[in-house]
């Protein structure tokens, strides 16, 4: 039976310097367990101590692993130290996936350069090479295509699938907003699904973000990410095919969300609850 784990990103806390109004971990984790999240993602580097297991078993929460941008295109610059050094800190949680992005070495998510062929044999070689090191560690990787990175859209996701054996972290959100039907890919591809973020979004929004019209910044600051259900995701087809290949991995809930301040009131939490609530009912 999966589970359903959260992200800190649906509370607004992420990587981007500027992003906007960062949550402490405490409400974060309190308002996790709040709504019966089983696990949480690691969020940005130093959100979760060094060792989070006294904070996580305060709030009867188990850490799974999380999302790590790194460089992987660049022939100079070797990745495998800096997932090393994650990998180290997975150890004494027992998390176990590694969701690795193809980061631009650009600042945040609102564009990309184009990578030549030199480029994309590094990139692949990369995430074999990532993906038998995490093994080494007990620890499955996966690579999550991601608007503003080298992997975004369906041709980016043709490579990876066709140049790599590595598996893929299903985010709904962003394939959909980088062209890709995440329903038609799952029915496609499920036995290369490992990992699962679970975002509805208003295609109106993203197709603004794929023309060029807005950034994606802004399509996130303007509500693009909705809440499950509310969105243009087909949910019940995703959770059919990956239900029909006995899929045991995580629905993580990652709604990027940004905050100006200190929330009155609820905050993202009232989103939060919605999507699971929704999010049970598919898996029920």
């Amino acid at each position: 039976m999966s589970q359903i784990a959260g992200a800190p990103i649906s509370w607004g806390v992420c990587e981007v310097p500027g992003w906007g109004y960062q949550l402490s971990p405490e409400r974060v984790l309190a308002e996790m367990q709040e709504v019966g999240l089983a696990a949480t993602e690691w969020g940005p580097d130093g959100f979760l101590p060094a060792d989070p297991r006294a904070v996580l078993a305060e709030h009867h929460l188990q850490a799974i692993g999380g999302f790590v941008p790194v460089q992987l295109h660049r022939a100079d610059h070797d990745p495998a130290p800096e997932v090393e050094k994650v990998l180290a800190g997975y150890a004494a949680t027992g998390s176990d996936v590694l969701v690795l992005s193809a980061d631009t070495g650009l600042t945040g998510y609102d564009a990309r350069p184009e990578l030549d062929d030199t480029g994309w044999r590094t990139l692949l070689g990369n995430l074999d090479r990532l993906a038998a090191l995490a093994t080494e560690h007990g620890v499955r990787a996966v690579l999550h295509p991601h608007v503003g990175t080298m992997v975004e859209n369906t041709s980016d996701v043709q490579k990876v699938l066709e140049g790599s054996s590595i598996a893929l972290c299903l985010d709904t959100g962003h394939l959909l907003i980088g062209g890709t039907d995440p329903a038609e890919l799952t029915r496609q591809v499920p036995d290369r699904i490992a990992h699962t973020h679970v975002k509805d979004v208003d295609l109106g929004l993203a197709r603004q973000v794929q023309s060029g019209r807005r950034t994606y910044t802004e399509a996130v600051r303007e509500g693009m990410y909705r809440p499950v259900g509310q969105g243009d995701v087909d949910f019940a087809a995703i959770v059919g095919h990956l239900r029909g290949r006995d899929y045991t991995g995580w629905y993580v809930l990652e709604q990027d969300t940004i905050l100006t301040e200190e929330p009155q009131g609820e905050g993202p939490l009232t989103d939060v609850r919605t999507s699971v609530e929704a999010l049970q009912e598919l898996l029920a």
